[in-house]
């Protein structure tokens, strides 16, 4: 006769220890910090597993290495030890599209790089090429996380090397969503569009602090690698939008013109736009004399279907 398997006793003190710990690993994974949470809040942005929930096809997204931690010890990291070690990081659809994509979490170690954060970044990299899927990342971080020393340097590079290897054969898409230090903002910028919030997001390769030190001179953080600097001076942003929200809807909407790698097709929509119809006025777009300025983005609105230009659809939730 087979064993019957039986539930286990709640009531005993090994079911009350596998409960506790259950319930002690959902509030450090899903829940987290609520001091971390609320400051996140307070600067006007939403967390790393809310922004997922708002840029994915709800119930799509299923998260890999949930459990990673740091496996550095030395300066008291043994302590400091968390789940997910600062980076979400899986599967998702958008638009019914299947996406890899990863968000580092500013409530877990100020979403600071360590070895096993930028291995989970560079795997979900490679995962993508390999399936031929666009992979996404949602930027967050105080940079690397110095405590690891020359791990975390060579796991940082594995990043770079996978940004280059996935450049033209599948889309790669930032967004900077808060204050993004060195490799925040060296992998963004190898990658193929780059998205900023106004206000809350900044890229820097290092801070005001360091730069008063060296140069002497104060700056701002907002001065010195804000998203108007670089969609307006450096040309490093793509794309500004109003807040986390607006960024996630552009997010959705840019990949709507994308294939899903270099040998897909591109994807097809019923405009109802007539490919015959005249452009009457453009005249008075473009002058005759070629030294007056005029403005490109009005004749892309009106030469594209339904004036469905990036910007332009994006209404007020974004700007180039």
């Amino acid at each position: 006769m087979a064993d019957e398997t039986t539930a286990p006793d709640k009531s005993t003190p090994e079911a009350e220890t596998l409960e506790t710990k259950l319930a002690e690993l959902e509030a450090q994974v899903l829940r987290g910090d609520p001091r971390a949470i609320d400051k996140q809040h307070g600067e006007g942005k939403l967390t790393a597993r809310e922004r997922i929930d708002k840029l994915v096809d709800p119930g799509t997204f299923t998260e890999e290495f949930m459990l990673a931690e740091t496996q550095c010890t030395d300066f008291g990291m043994a302590e400091r030890r968390r789940p997910t070690d600062g980076v979400v990081c899986g599967f998702a659809r958008i638009d019914g599209r299947p996406v890899y994509l990863f968000a580092q979490d500013r409530t877990v170690l100020a979403g600071a790089v360590g070895s096993a954060h930028a291995a989970k970044i560079a795997n979900g990299i490679r995962t993508a090429r390999s399936l031929g899927m666009p992979c996404v990342g949602l930027y967050d971080s105080v940079g690397a996380r110095i405590q690891e020393g020359l791990s975390v340097t060579s796991a940082i590079g594995e990043i770079f090397f996978e940004n280059s290897i996935a450049s033209g054969a599948i889309p790669q898409i930032s967004a900077v969503m808060g204050p993004c230090i060195g490799v925040a903002s060296y992998s963004p910028a190898l990658t193929d569009f780059i998205l900023m919030v106004r206000d809350t997001s900044q890229m820097f390769i290092t801070g005001p602090p360091v730069i008063k030190e060296v140069l002497g001179e104060e700056v701002t953080m907002e001065e010195l690698g804000g998203a108007r600097i670089h969609s307006e001076v450096s040309g490093v942003a793509d794309a500004v939008s109003a807040d986390d929200e607006a960024c996630l809807a552009q997010i959705r909407e840019l990949l709507g013109f994308l294939p899903d790698n270099c040998n897909a097709p591109l994807p097809r929509k019923e405009t109802g736009d007539d490919p015959e119809r005249r452009l009457d006025g453009i005249e008075d777009l473009v002058p005759d004399d070629k030294r007056k300025p005029y403005d490109i983005v009005k004749v892309i609105k009106a030469v594209v279907d339904e004036a469905s230009s990036w910007s332009s659809s994006a209404g007020s939730r974004a700007t180039w």
